[in-house]
């Protein structure tokens, strides 16, 4: 869906930079994740927002904000009470979600995908205003994994899902990344499988670029697409429209999240 918040493929050069320019508000939820946590710095150092909410199970501890911590509010919620999270008040123009768990971590295929999921999809909904124009940016499953509401694999089949059920939430603009291997992550636990991959990943990173990407390269990319939305992305941002009649959203791929993250302000 478009509005007057997204400008066209035919918006002038000039007009797309006023609109990219107009101080916006921001609720991040996942923020204390891989990507999340960096999305969340590049929310707060931008320009554009003069608002960025991170709502979650766990916040980022204080000493940690580095910049624009005037701007930012944050508040400790209850997913499975959503009701009591106020997240309408907040009349937020951009909701960005990087929010996601693993099986292991979640400790079944049930919960996983109720946090992958349902808290995802519930959440997007509550933050949802019907008389403002808003976006809406999901961080989903990295290339190599696909997402695929159909599946018969937990992990594809639960991004899918979640994909599909945001796009039905009737936001003006919907826009879902689809990396490959994220790159840079700093984890507590080691994953030797994963090393490995990452290793291998980022050797063929150099060959092609649909296969890695740097997680701060993501974030500025997911920061950047919730400014300029779907109307005004660049050519190089390789992006396309996914899904059927009332689930239509904007897809970016591995290679136009690197040719975001890697474009000039």
């Amino acid at each position: 869906m478009t509005g007057a918040f997204a400008a066209s493929s035919s918006t002038p050069l000039s007009l797309t930079f006023l609109i990219a320019l107009v101080p916006k508000k921001a609720l991040i939820l996942g923020a204390t994740g891989q990507t999340g946590r960096v999305l969340l710095r590049e929310l707060l150092a931008s320009s554009q927002f003069s608002k960025v909410g991170e709502y979650g199970r766990n916040i980022t501890p204080g000493d940690d904000i580095r910049i624009g911590k005037d701007k930012l509010e944050q508040k400790v919620i209850n997913f499975d009470k959503l009701d009591e999270a106020s997240l309408q008040d907040g009349r937020w123009d951009v909701v960005y979600i990087t929010l996601g768990t693993t099986r292991k971590n979640a400790g079944s295929a049930e919960a996983f995908e109720k946090i992958d999921r349902d808290y995802v999809i519930n959440a997007a909904n509550a933050a949802r205003v019907p008389d403002i124009e808003q976006r809406l940016v999901y961080l989903s499953r990295h290339k190599s994994a696909g997402a695929n509401s159909a599946s018969s694999f937990l992990y594809p089949r639960s991004k899918g899902q979640t994909e599909i059920g945001l796009a039905k939430l009737g936001y003006n603009d919907t826009i879902v990344f689809r990396p490959g291997m994220l790159l840079g992550a700093h984890r507590k636990e080691t994953r030797i499988a994963e090393s490995i991959l990452v290793t291998i990943t980022g050797a063929l990173s150099h060959i092609s670029d649909s296969i890695s990407i740097q997680i701060p390269m993501l974030a500025k990319a997911i920061c950047r697409a919730g400014i300029l939305g779907s109307g005004a992305l660049p050519a190089s941002a390789a992006a396309s429209t996914v899904g059927k009649d009332e689930a239509k959203f904007t897809m970016i791929p591995n290679s136009g999240g690197i040719a975001l993250g890697n474009a000039q302000d």
